[in-house]
């Protein structure tokens, strides 16, 4: 099976091309319409030789006989070209309405990078129901348009240090020791002087239960009844640290906890395995529970943070979104979703006092 590849070009004028075309269609169908290879390249303002070398060309590269032409006869495409022809036009017509939706997003797209007053922040961040909300509103009233990817919190941070990002996102408990959960899988990703870190909000998370709490799951040590389905959050995302972390505080081995066979990757996928009766619980937020109609035991309040590096703070976008993050509007939209409060949001804070866990010496075994 042949495979297809798509291009597009960029221009100033909108080219009297159909959005998605293909050289060997557009000689087939010239050959089609004038019954003459020399007619076909002058329709398409190309040599005679040209147009022949390429039909040669393409025989060879398809294995297939493409014209039919005699001396002295018209050229007839044969019946693979004319079936060729056909699959190309039945295509396009059928997936016209798509080509010219994506023709759209690419305009509109390259429309903010020429737009000197449009500003764009790559972002890759933990899952987190506020930052849809940030984007709308910044882009509404900033024209600035955050980029958003959604990971774990440990692939976010990766993302910011290998250059792939201009502000992560990441959650953690703040008030841990520093030989935690927390402390192990983020201290050696952060390095004070070389990271800002940005207020961003304070959420709780905690148990996602079915509504009216049916088993009457009301902590951790719950979850070890018997024939309590728990679901459990993937390796490397920020709510599985914060999860180990309230476990190993509580001295719960994972081992006692009756998992799903599959763990979810975010706080939307935890609540819909909960509601679709697949688990009797998972940890997460309390926004995600609410937005399904479930239950919530809260069980820790975490922070959320965006993290960018030094020299980025002087970038007139990160001032643009530091400013939005300080204002009333968005602290307003914050505050009124569930389990969330703007602390000092847009705030720029020092690594070592939020982070106390953070040292510059190893700790000692």
């Amino acid at each position: 099976m042949h495979r297809v590849h798509l291009t597009y070009t960029l221009g100033g004028e909108r080219s009297p091309q159909r959005d998605l075309h293909h050289p060997l269609m557009a000689m087939l169908a010239a050959v089609h319409d004038t019954g003459s290879i020399s007619a076909a390249a002058r329709a398409l303002g190309l040599s005679y030789r040209h147009v022949w070398g390429e039909l040669k060309r393409w025989e060879g590269e398809l294995g297939q006989e493409l014209v039919i032409w005699m001396k002295g006869q018209a050229a007839l495409l044969s019946p693979f070209g004319e079936k060729l022809l056909w699959a190309e036009r039945r295509a396009q017509a059928r997936l016209a309405p798509q080509i010219e939706a994506l023709r759209g997003e690419l305009e509109q797209a390259f429309a903010v990078a020429f737009d000197a007053s449009a500003g764009v922040i790559p972002m890759t961040a933990s899952h987190d129901d506020a930052l849809p909300l940030l984007r709308a509103l910044a882009q509404s009233q900033h024209k600035l348009h955050l980029d958003i990817q959604f990971t774990g919190s440990v692939d976010a941070l990766a993302a910011l240090n290998d250059g792939r990002c201009l502000m992560a996102g990441f959650h953690a408990l703040t008030e841990s020791p520093l030989r935690s959960p927390t402390a192990r899988v983020y201290r050696a990703m952060l390095k004070p002087g070389h990271h800002k870190l940005v207020s961003f909000a304070r959420r709780r998370q905690g148990l996602i239960v079915a509504p009216g709490n049916p088993l009457a799951l009301a902590s951790l040590a719950d979850l070890c009844r018997k024939g309590v389905r728990f679901a459990n959050r993937t390796r490397g995302s920020g709510t599985r640290v914060v999860l180990d972390e309230l476990l190993a505080a509580q001295k719960i081995p994972l081992e006692a906890l009756h998992e799903t066979a599959q763990p979810e990757p975010s706080h939307r996928a935890a609540a819909e395995a909960v509601a679709s009766g697949s688990a009797d619980a998972a940890f997460g937020i309390e926004a995600a529970a609410r937005a399904r109609g479930l239950e919530f035991v809260p069980l820790a309040r975490e922070l959320y943070f965006l993290v960018t590096l030094q020299h980025a703070l002087d970038q007139p976008a990160v001032k643009t979104l530091l400013g939005l993050l300080r204002s009333g509007a968005w602290r307003a939209q914050l505050n009124a979703l569930p389990g969330y409060a703007a602390e000092n949001s847009g705030e720029v804070l020092s690594l070592r006092r939020v982070l106390p866990w953070w040292s510059y010496r190893t700790p000692k075994r």
